[in-house]
């Protein structure tokens, strides 16, 4: 039950603050953006850096460093991309594979034993998914040419999210670190990481006075619930759910983004209200 309540809040979270970060590539850069919400993340939660032992397992703070460099540094970067090349729709298309790829290495690497509802509920939840992104929902987007990069991006986004999640599910489950601190350790280190490698873009967003005071709210607050909630929110899912059980959980945010779909300017039909269903009974599948 905890594991399933902090996967329907993720997604909550994630959906409000991917609608920021979408809005905010109009005028930064997909790395910025990442660099601005990692930075003031892992600000937020600084306080937890404090508790944990860092010397006394070594080898899971390794493993969670290199868990945030994959999914936070490199696939939030290739997914805000992705957003701002081929748009929602067919970003979101690509992440339907998510709950499949997810129970698929989940199996194979880490033995996590599924039995055949969870597989069922993974296909319908995917294959729901990927018709609802298919709908006609996003209009505006329906003029853009498929963009091989966009492509790359958003499968490169689903790989990492998966890989990284993977890799946090197996210090949550043999460590004694909580998901609080797991997600901390994977903010530095994702921040350091893009420190390292974009300097320029780090000194060019001090220097930048083209960020408006409305800009900086919105990027606060899309931080606070995509970023630092977002990702808290996915730890403990995946310190209580397997791989897969957590991930169709966690792809269920095409759905809730059709709530805002409107204020978007989008137009929901009845067989996105239909597949929405069928993508729930999936999960309930998945979870009884």
């Amino acid at each position: 039950m905890i594991g399933s309540f902090a996967a329907i809040s993720a997604v909550l979270a994630w959906t409000f603050a991917c609608s920021i970060w979408r809005r905010e590539s109009e005028n930064l850069l997909p790395r910025q953006i990442n660099i601005y919400k990692n930075v003031l993340a892992s600000i937020f939660f600084l306080p937890v850096a404090f508790t944990i032992s860092w010397f006394s397992d070594v080898f899971s703070i390794f493993v969670l460093m290199i868990s945030g460099i994959v999914g936070i540094s490199i696939g939030d970067t290739l997914y805000i991309k992705s957003l701002k090349i081929i748009g929602t729709r067919k970003t979101l298309s690509f992440e339907a594979l998510t709950p499949i790829i997810a129970t698929t290495l989940g199996t194979l690497s880490i033995n996590e034993i599924y039995p055949q509802k969870v597989w069922i509920g993974s296909l319908i939840v995917s294959f729901s998914l990927l018709m609802i992104v298919r709908q006609n929902t996003f209009q505006k987007e329906d003029s853009r040419k498929i963009n091989i990069l966009g492509i790359l991006c958003a499968l490169g986004s689903v790989f990492c999210a998966v890989l990284a999640a993977l890799m946090s599910r197996v210090i949550l489950i043999s460590s004694t670190l909580t998901p609080i601190q797991t997600t901390e350790i994977r903010l530095l280190a994702a921040t350091i990481f893009l420190f390292l490698i974009f300097k320029k873009d780090f000194l060019d967003l001090l220097g930048n006075r083209s960020i408006t005071k409305k800009n900086h709210l919105s990027l606060i607050l899309s931080t606070l619930l995509g970023t630092n909630c977002g990702i808290l929110f996915q730890q403990i899912v995946f310190k209580f759910l397997p791989i897969g059980i957590g991930w169709t959980l966690l792809s269920l945010s095409p759905i809730f983004a059709l709530f805002i779909s409107k204020r978007e300017g989008d137009v929901i039909n009845k067989l996105t209200i239909f597949y929405s269903f069928l993508s729930f009974i999936g999960v309930a599948i998945a979870l009884i």
